[in-house]
């Protein structure tokens, strides 16, 4: 169902945005307020004059007229709450809170803020002290010429001194004479930094960033940078001053770590997050933080979108930009030109006529109105900056031209305009000098610090037989001095796979050390060999020596808990070989083994050993791809909760649970010659994996009923809805590892392995009849389905169609429930959707109160809730009405009232008839209406219950569905005899919620119940 959505503001960037929400064909009209000519009346687009100061008027209006969405574009009305006052309302809105804008709204907030969480900015001082500021500004040990005024004055609060006479004389114009009014009670005095200034910008839904294009933007008013400051005479993007790898260094250390800090903070960033740095020789700083997308930038960021916008910001709303990041254009470049008034930043003349602009789009350049309005049919000017020129091309000087040629197409008597929008950018391309490896995208001063960086962490791992020291051309280790006698050299090579996706998209690099070291260390453990030492190969487009650092940490942590040593390795940077962000890795692990103990010990492995199962941590390393596959066919993100972890995981930190280390639990006990043979329960499963060790005339009997199985198994199992033959040929299911041990050893080997680890016996070996499978693993899916069980208060809905044979699910029925209170008879229906054979799924949970308990239940089932205040309505009409609404926006089917103390206009319950249940605390007909209990203590009855019912239009009056009786005891009261009934109810509901959801009940044309029996 296409939105209406409105967007707040009137300038450049507001016309920017509606342009672009009106090209989603979600979208089916876009509002603007108080907007512009260009807003005026131009396709799906047209203004409004609502009052956007007013939040309860708005959100009023909002109502009224079905705007599904609000857009805010200016920093003021965000700094006044209107994200807060709509929301709280019912009216989505996208924007920081009031809290979260003071990133903007407050630049003492901001610099403190930075402070705490050590995102990179220029030194500063904080005062309220005029007289304090001047000491400051002359004592300082660098530069301190920036004075800024704390608050929102209109991107005009910022003075850049010559000296530190001119500074102090800024501080008192702000703090004395109120330059800027109240904005400047506080004021922030920063070290001039020097280099150029960029703008990055990100959407962030609390959680995660996902990066725009970066841009720049031309402040000054005149070509060359000369002339005064203004709000912006034009903007670029890309800017090619900014690398992708100095990106990815601006997200982690600025844009990310900003919204980490004010998540920690108890204040989650929604919206657009604007950074404006300068790229200092010490590397990027922040300048300011705006709180919404910039002006002229989004005339330059929004063309360059190839996502809808409108599901973009829905994404952003809802938490899912890790799963769903925007699609920008590549190879294209943006160039806006900025049109203003003569005279502006100073006094200038309104009301002047602009032709030519059908010409402009004539051209296939795009032009977005700011201080624009209409008079008598004809566009004037009615602000300093009056129009912005959009042109994108292939090039940057081809888009500098064409906006250049569509400026000089519009008659506007006296513009103000810059013809050298870029030109830092084109210098920077077009500079003559000689190419470094650099220029190609290979920094060798980046690999030698990520050297430096790891030295002594590869130092920590050394042992008998080695010294690992780095920075040789090759490794030595001494097996006489490590104790060997007669040994044979044992060696493997693994990687991690597709797991690296999954540490790459949630930004986790650390734990895929340990997956790599345990991947070769744990293979070489098979042949009964000691891991000596561990080479790893770290492969990239670009070098980030952070990421580069952690994961290699981490694989040096792993080889000292393993025992072997990180004697070298190999870091390889191959530009355009990997996208940005993205890498790859392998390791290679050598051990020994003296030559009488090898294994597997082929000639002693016979039918009846019996095979014991040590644990895995889950997935360890394998079967990723199809991870990745499932968790596509979900609604989750890798930042979702995991409710088949531990509490507070996130599903990202689940698959990413590092592959378990065996050396230092089985060396020992394969020393004390009591295995016979050891599998790595590596890709291939259970299935592959253990007849590997085995003669070929062996068969493997494994019980799943006999270990514990990870919940994460069940939940790839039943939402993949995969075969037991496809769980245990892909997946460990459990078992990290199978050790091979004779009878009469099996019982000591377990409890060695106990003192450290969960093991159990698992199986046993017995002679494989012709025509036989390899390994039969009993008992899996019934195992599997126990989990499913045990965890199903955790697990969230169930799937009822998944039956492991790749048939289709059955669709379930898409349930919505009314509440007021504290939603026990929710708690109930939720319950019941949650078994694996329910018919219904509960989508949405609507209550007409705020902040009730039966909200919290539902958020905790992980259930999508909206508050549809009824005392913000002015009729009853008004209010079933935009419930109607969002049962429509969910695609209810069902819809349960429980515990919903409204009463439902004739026009609602016409329309929901046969799909609205209502449970009522009587044996209806008797007792209808309030007080139902005390109505049967009166009448003396001596058996009473409750009933569930179709919706009509007289109160309790539909047809019966279920009822549950309930005896009336001799001493009852009204209270006992309530609690006795709501547990009769807890029973009855469900009952009847998978009665009508299943198809066993419908109403028919007549208002009876029609019941279909079931063959």
């Amino acid at each position: 169902m296409a939105e209406r959505v409105l967007v707040v503001g009137g300038g450049g960037r507001e016309h920017a945005l509606a342009w672009k929400l009106a090209q989603s064909p979600q979208v089916q009209q876009v509002l603007v307020a108080p907007g512009n000519a260009g807003t005026a009346d131009c396709g799906k687009i047209k203004n409004s004059e609502v009052s956007v100061s007013n939040h309860s008027i708005l959100a009023q209006f909002c109502k009224d007229h079905h705007v599904g969405l609000v857009v805010v574009g200016p920093e003021a009305p965000l700094a006044a709450g209107i994200v807060d006052d709509l929301t709280a309302a019912g009216v989505p809105c996208f924007g920081p809170t009031a809290k979260a804008a003071q990133l903007e709204a407050s630049k003492s907030f901001a610099k403190a803020f930075m402070e705490r969480h050590s995102i990179p900015t220029a030194r500063y001082g904080s005062f309220t002290d005029p007289e304090e500021a001047c000491r400051y500004i002359c004592r300082a040990d660098f530069p301190a010429l920036v004075v800024k005024a704390s608050g929102l004055a209109a991107g005009k609060g910022v003075i850049v001194a010559r000296d530190q006479n001119e500074a102090c004389q800024a501080v008192m114009d702000m703090m004395k004479d109120r330059a800027f009014g109240s904005a400047g009670e506080t004021v922030v005095v920063e070290e001039l930094l020097e280099g150029e200034e960029v703008s990055c910008l990100c959407f962030s839904d609390g959680t995660s960033v996902s990066l725009m294009p970066p841009a720049q933007d031309h402040k000054r008013l005149q070509d060359g940078d000369q002339g005064p400051n203004t709000g912006g005479m034009g903007a670029y993007c890309p800017t090619p001053q900014v690398s992708p790898g100095l990106l990815q260094h601006i997200r982690e250390t600025v844009l990310q770590k900003t919204v980490d800090g004010m998540k920690e903070e108890g204040t989650p960033y929604v919206g657009v997050l604007y950074a404006g740095l300068m790229l200092t020789k010490q590397g990027p700083k922040v300048l300011e933080f705006n709180c919404r997308l910039g002006d002229p930038e989004s005339q330059v960021l929004l063309p360059l979108l190839k996502s809808d916008l409108y599901e973009v910001i829905v994404n952003t709303m809802e938490g899912k930009l890790s799963s769903c990041a925007p699609v920008w254009q590549q190879d294209s470049f943006a160039v806006t030109v900025v049109m203003a008034s003569a005279g502006y930043p100073g006094s200038y003349k309104k009301g002047v006529e602009i032709t030519g602009l059908s010409l402009v789009q004539d051209m296939g350049l795009q032009v977005f109105h700011a201080g624009t309005t209409l008079k008598d049919g004809s566009v004037v000017s009615s602000g300093g900056r009056v129009l912005t020129v959009t042109a994108v091309k292939s090039s940057l000087e081809t888009a500098l031209q064409a906006a250049n040629q569509g400026v000089a197409a519009i008659g506007f008597p006296g513009a103000v305009y810059r013809r050298d929008i870029g030109h830092w950018a084109i210098a920077h391309l077009n500079q003559s000098r000689r190419l470094t490896y650099k220029d190609s995208g290979v920094d060798i001063a980046a690999g030698n610090k990520l050297v430096d960086m790891i030295k002594p962490l590869a130092k920590a791992t050394s042992r008998l037989g080695c010294n690992s020291e780095l920075g040789g051309f090759a490794g030595l280790f001494d097996l006489k001095a490590a104790g060997f006698v007669d040994p044979i050299l044992v060696s493997g090579t693994d990687g991690v796979g597709t797991k690296l996706k999954i540490a790459q998209a949630c930004g986790q690099h650390g734990s895929l050390g340990q997956d790599l070291v345990a991947m070769c260390v744990n293979d070489v453990l098979a042949q009964g060999a000691e891991p000596l030492f561990f080479l790893d190969y770290f492969s990239c487009g670009s070098l980030d020596v952070n990421v580069a650092a952690s994961v290699i940490g981490g694989v040096a942590k792993a080889c000292e808990k393993a025992g072997c040593a990180l004697l070298g390795g190999e870091t390889a940077e191959m530009p355009g070989v990997y996208a940005p962000g993205e890498y790859d890795l392998a390791g290679f692990c050598v051990g020994a083994v003296e030559r009488g103990a090898l294994l597997p010990r082929m000639k002693d492995i016979t039918g009846g050993d019996l095979l014991i199962g040590v644990a895995s941590s889950g997935l360890h390393s394998n079967g990723f791809s199809l991870v990745r596959k499932v968790l596509e066919r979900t609604n989750l993100s890798y930042n979702s909760p995991a409710l088949f972890g531990k509490p507070g995981q996130t599903v990202g930190e689940v698959l990413l649970t590092p592959t378990k280390l065996y050396s230092r639990l089985l060396l020992p006990i394969l020393h004390s010659g009591a295995i016979k043979a050891y599998a790595h329960i590596t890709g291939g499963g259970l299935l592959e994996n253990i007849p590997r060790v085995l003669p070929q005339e062996l068969a493997v009997d494994l019980d799943a009923s006999r270990w514990s199985i990870p919940p994460v198994f069940a939940w790839i199992h039943k939402e993949g809805c995969l075969s037991e033959e496809e769980m245990s040929r892909t997946f460990n299911c459990g078992l990290g590892a199978v050790l091979v041990v004779a009878p009469v050893d099996a019982q000591r080997v377990l409890r060695q392995l106990q003192v450290h680890e969960e093991a159990w016996i698992v199986g046993s070996l017995a002679h494989k009849q012709p025509g036989a499978a390899s390994v039969v693993v009993r008992n899996l899916q019934q195992s599997l389905l126990n989990v499913e069980a045990v965890c199903s208060g955790e697990l969230g809905a169930e799937n009822p169609g998944c039956h492991g044979d790749g048939t289709t699910p059955r669709k379930r029925k898409r349930v919505g429930v009314l509440i007021s209170g504290t939603g026990t008879n929710l708690q109930a229906l939720i319950e019941q959707a949650k078994h694996p054979s329910s018919s219904s799924e509960i989508v949405v949970v609507i209550s007409n109160r705020p902040g009730v308990q039966g909200l919290k239940r539902a958020s905790l089932a992980g259930i999508q809730t909206r508050v549809v205040d009824h005392k913000l309505y002015g009729s009853r009409a008004e209010f079933d009405g935009t419930i109607d609404r969002v049962l429509e926006e969910f695609g209810v089917e069902l819809v349960c009232l429980a515990g919903f103390m409204r009463i439902l206009t004739g026009t609602f319950v016409k329309k929901w008839t046969g799909k609205l249940l209502n449970i009522h605390p009587s044996l209806l007909p008797s007792f209808r209406g309030v007080n139902a209990q005390k109505q049967a203590l009166q009448a003396g009855v001596r058996v009473t219950g409750c009933t569930v019912h179709f919706v009509a239009e007289e109160v309790d009056a539909g047809a019966i569905i279920v009822q549950e009786t309930v005896p009336v005891m001799i001493r009852d009261t009204e209270e006992s005899l309530s609690e006795r009934i709501k547990e009769a109810e807890h029973k009855a509901f469900p009952t009847a919620m998978e009665l009508v959801a299943g198809g066993s009940v419908s109403l028919g044309e007549n208002g009876h119940v029609i019941w279909k029996l079931q063959k």
